[in-house]
């Protein structure tokens, strides 16, 4: 399979509009931006002389978002189901979650103390109420007993006086501290909702939070919409899954990258399978998916071993996006398949095929599994970043305070910047001055309080 673009480490800038122009503070990859390779050593058709390939199709980065999520738009409405608790993480309530029981469902005491009846002094009971217990006798005026948090409240109880703010004579009398007001810390019945009250909407994401009220609320399993099915191809004759890269052969990176990152974004992957360069069984594997959504590495270029575009042609799909003008990731591509399937063509190199995940996949499945759209935010660029003449750049960052500090080893073949990274900054064509606001996409990770030393620019 022949690479789309050729190697240029070491030829010096190229400001044409297949070219990037090369960060003075960027490692050098030897890949470059890709249909094809993952990494490793230049393929035919590749070097200082290699032809450029172009793309007479490719949108702009925004609009290559826009037609991925208007795809997904398009769909029917998916089917719902119910899942246990602790399988909802993540998805999204097809059905409002409605309160099955007032909540308390008693009246509760809020703190450790006494429950005590009427004004003090009070005598106080020998036994004490606990959380858990049966309902506890009703207290007569003048009465007290102590109560822990959590517990029922007796009938009659018109306080609860905190442990701290009473104190006990000899014949056990309880004294206040402080003036005690009717019904304080006490939770009554139904304080925070009553039964039928509706908690939360339809399309509601599923967070921690949020199942721990549907548990207080009594729910066993939720109502969610089904998450989209995905399946991911991999594409390449020259991918090893274990061991050292040699004599020619690579490491295949996507492999073990994908399908998590497939379901950080709301997608349930089916199978991850490697087809090498065979254009029957990748037609066959496409043809015969039973996923919503099907993910290629590589082969989206036009050399002899690219499958990808002859694939759909067999199959009568409808091109939606073919090439971006972002770099890395220009030649991904987004097509719709019989069925009202889709497919996601991402370029072979690593951050190449992160940068279609972001551009494509995610506001596909964003769409086909329910979830909001994301609000933009934006970061002041620290340091001066190098754009491409035509094209939009996406270059891993990591967040400091409101600024957005731009790492190496962002080449369309590296991974390692993207690993150390908070998110993308996504660089308009000509780069960024220190101090521009940055549109920043989030990483579905994004919590590394450290990045390794020598990541930096």
């Amino acid at each position: 399979m022949v690479n789309e673009a050729s190697a240029r480490a070491g030829s010096g800038p190229d400001p044409s509009p297949g070219g990037r122009v090369p960060d003075p503070a960027h490692q050098p990859s030897p890949a470059t931006d890709t249909g094809r390779a993952q990494a490793g050593p230049t393929q035919p058709g590749q070097g200082p002389h290699a032809k450029k390939h172009h793309h007479p199709h490719a949108v702009t980065w925004p609009e290559a978002r826009t037609r991925a999520a208007r795809a997904g738009r398009r769909t029917p409405r998916r089917e719902t189901g119910k899942v246990a608790l602790d399988a909802a993480l993540g998805q999204i309530l097809a059905t409002p979650l409605t309160a099955l029981t007032d909540l308390p469902s008693f009246d509760t005491s809020a703190m450790d103390g006494w429950a005590v009846a009427g004004p003090g002094p009070w005598d106080v009971r020998a036994e004490a109420i606990l959380a858990g217990h049966a309902r506890p006798r009703p207290l007569a005026d003048g009465e007290a007993v102590r109560i822990a948090t959590g517990a029922r409240v007796p009938q009659e109880a018109t306080a609860v006086l905190r442990s701290e703010h009473g104190t006990t004579d000899d014949k056990g009398g309880l004294h206040p501290q402080r003036e005690v007001v009717h019904g304080q810390d006490i939770r009554p019945r139904g304080q925070e909702c009553r039964s039928g009250d509706q908690l939360l909407p339809a399309g509601s994401l599923v967070t921690p939070a949020v199942l721990g009220l549907a548990a207080a609320a009594g729910y066993d399993e939720l109502e969610v919409l089904v998450r989209p099915r995905a399946e991911v191809l991999i594409l390449g004759d020259e991918l090893l899954t274990e061991g050292l890269p040699q004599e020619g052969l690579i490491r295949d990176a996507l492999g073990p990258m994908l399908p998590p990152w497939l379901r950080s974004l709301g997608a349930e992957v089916i199978a991850a399978r490697r087809l090498g360069d065979d254009a029957k069984a990748l037609l066959k594997a496409v043809k015969e998916s039973p996923a919503d959504l099907v993910v290629t590495t590589g082969g989206t270029a036009s050399g002899p071993v690219d499958h990808v575009h002859p694939t759909l042609r067999a199959l009568g799909a409808e091109l939606l996006v073919d090439g971006v003008q972002v770099r890395p990731g220009h030649p991904m591509l987004l097509a719709r398949l019989p069925g009202d399937r889709h497919l996601v063509g991402l370029p072979g190199n690593p951050l190449a095929a992160v940068s279609g995940l972001l551009t494509l996949a995610e506001p596909l499945l964003r769409r086909l599994s329910g979830h909001p759209a994301v609000e933009p935010y934006h970061a002041a660029t620290r340091d001066e970043i190098h754009g491409h003449p035509h094209d939009t750049r996406l270059v891993p960052v990591v967040l400091r305070g409101d600024e957005a500090v731009p790492l190496h080893y962002n080449g369309p073949a590296m991974l390692r910047g993207i690993a150390a990274s908070d998110g993308l900054a996504v660089v308009p064509p000509g780069g960024a001055k220190p101090g521009q606001e940055l549109e920043i996409l989030d990483l579905p990770w994004a919590l590394s309080p450290l990045t390794p030393e020598g990541c930096f620019t």
